[in-house]
């Protein structure tokens, strides 16, 4: 869930350059420092991860998992500890913070579970004259060194959405993760470490941008999760050094409400889809586009459950709040500007719409009266808005959906089965969600891809989410050992015409062409001419 990459903002700043303060963004409060490394100690670190990586490969895939399952434990018996850091870290509130710990178990349990299957040696079906005597396998064999650069919006479920993946393909794996929330994902590495004593195959890397592009320097494929600006960046320094980039970034979500929809259950969506985490999510609805027969009740129901909300940092264990705070200064200044053009281009503030004098708070805010000239319908807000626009029917909701430069995430909300996957195959966009908000990407089965600039390539899918940190090797072996291969030197006449006829007789699509009784052919008779 990719969060916006920012300029250090004055709660990461310390009096000590070689450190990085952190300080709550709902309280401004203390929080904790983290090192602000550099170049030298990025390499370090990669070295000593290179150096640890092929004992834990040659675990394999059940002897990883037993260290994996142990961290699973870890994470339960710290479960407290962790939601009050990440808390701590990002002014979430309790519920949404808590969030984390279940996708830490969901993630670990299924790559776990699963590496076997997903890792296995493939047998290949041999093709044409050359395989006759050939078989064919595929093993996937892990980069050994994959660099996971991660965002603000999740301290613990960011790293962990691809990390887990990495490690139980049988990389090492070099975490950067934001300087904003380093916190979590720190004691995170440190438990790995130190208390369940598992194989020292991950690190922690804190810093700012430097310490991210030393990352990229130093590994063998990388996965950014971020803003399509720095991607741009990452992508073009890893074609340099020619490895892999994954790369999951914004994401400015649509969701079309068909006239026949739900409205009870799609104004609950609507309320927390935009709102969870206090917007502050790659896979957030930031704009809804509504059918008119049903547009006033739809925004009337949605305005209501948003006022409801209750929002602060609440105290831990209570789930007194539903909404936080925002992270970053840079985010909350977006979010600001982003109301404000709206309203003088004409749109209308139902609820919300005001920063909080103290902390870093914004209101949850409904538009009305939006259209695609506003920055809050074209530019990713990354916060607790929801613009929404009145549409005359599905075909103008499709084109106004896919008028954006983004692709990530979208639902649409109808009765009619049918008509939801027609309206979902022609949404340019990697995921739709019908009747349904955000959770496909909760779906572990099933690809998160990003169209247009929300990234490229795609995290999660199966097997397709662990074999995409490993290189594929191909394995030919012969099937019955021969002295020597027909095509081989030195070349004979008879056993290379037979060769010739083999392939014609395999390969031709006809009779006559198998044969060799096919005509002349016209470079014959254009040669000849000449």
């Amino acid at each position: 869930m990719p969060a916006k990459t920012t300029k250090a903002s004055a709660r990461t700043k310390s009096p000590d350059p070689d450190l990085i303060e952190i300080r709550c963004p709902a309280d401004d409060r203390f929080v904790g420092t983290v090192p602000n490394l550099g170049p030298a100690e990025v390499a370090a670190a990669a070295k000593q991860l290179r150096e640890a990586q092929p004992e834990w490969e040659a675990l394999g895939p059940q002897g990883r998992a037993v260290h994996m399952f142990r961290f699973l434990d870890w994470i339960l018996d710290n479960e407290r500890s962790l939601v009050e850091l990440i808390q701590q870290e990002t002014g979430k509130s309790w519920g949404d913070a808590s969030l984390e710990i279940t996708m830490a178990l969901d993630l670990i349990n299924y790559y776990a579970g699963h590496a076997e299957e997903f890792l296995a040696d493939r047998e290949v079906r041999s093709w044409g004259a050359a395989g006759l005597n050939k078989r064919l396998r595929v093993y996937a064999r892990p980069y050994q060194l994959v660099g996971m650069i991660t965002p603000w919006n999740g301290p613990l479920g960011g790293p962990m959405l691809d990390g887990i993946a990495a490690m139980m393909a049988g990389a090492a794996v070099l975490f950067k993760p934001s300087e904003f929330t380093p916190l979590t994902w720190a004691e995170a590495t440190r438990g790995w470490v130190e208390d369940i004593n598992a194989p020292p195959v991950i690190a922690n890397v804190t810093g700012g941008p430097e310490t991210g592009a030393a990352v990229v320097d130093e590994v063998d494929m990388v996965m950014f999760t971020g803003s399509p600006k720095t991607g741009r960046k990452i992508a073009a320094r890893a074609g340099e050094r020619l490895i892999p980039a994954s790369l999951e970034l914004g994401g400015k979500d649509a969701m079309i409400v068909l006239s026949d929809a739900d409205l009870e259950r799609a104004s609950s969506a609507a309320t927390w889809g935009a709102m969870m985490s206090s917007g502050q999510a790659c896979i957030s609805i930031e704009r809804a586009y509504v059918e008119a027969p049903v547009y006033d009740e739809f925004v009337s129901k949605v305005t209501s459950k948003v006022k409801d909300l209750r929002q602060g940092m609440d105290a831990p264990g209570s789930f007194d709040t539903e909404i936080g705070a925002m992270v970053t200064d840079a985010q909350l200044d977006t979010v600001e500007r982003h109301v404000e053009d709206a309203v003088a281009k004409g749109a209308k503030i139902l609820t919300g719409g005001r920063r909080s004098s103290e902390g870093r708070f914004f209101e949850p805010t409904v538009l009305t009266g939006v259209d695609h000239s506003m920055l809050c319908m074209r530019d990713e807000t990354f916060g607790p808005t929801l613009p929404i626009m009145k549409v005359a029917n599905e075909q103008e909701a499709l084109a106004m959906a896919n008028d954006s430069s983004y692709g990530l995430n979208s639902s649409v909300w109808t009765r009619d089965s049918v008509r939801a996957d027609r309206v979902a195959r022609n949404i340019e966009a990697g995921a739709v969600n019908i009747n349904d908000a955000l959770v496909s990407t909760f779906m572990l089965p099933v690809p998160m891809s990003g169209w247009k600039d929300s990234g490229v390539g795609s995290r999660s899918g199966g097997a397709a989410g662990m074999l995409k940190f490993c290189r594929q090797q191909s394995v030919v072996a012969e099937r019955v050992r021969l002295g020597s291969e027909p095509h081989w030197y030195p070349y004979i006449p008879w056993k290379n015409r037979l060769m010739a006829r083999m392939a014609r007789l395999i390969g031709a699509r006809d009779w006559r062409r198998r044969l060799g009784l096919s005509p002349k052919t016209r470079i014959e008779d254009r040669r000849r001419k000449v």
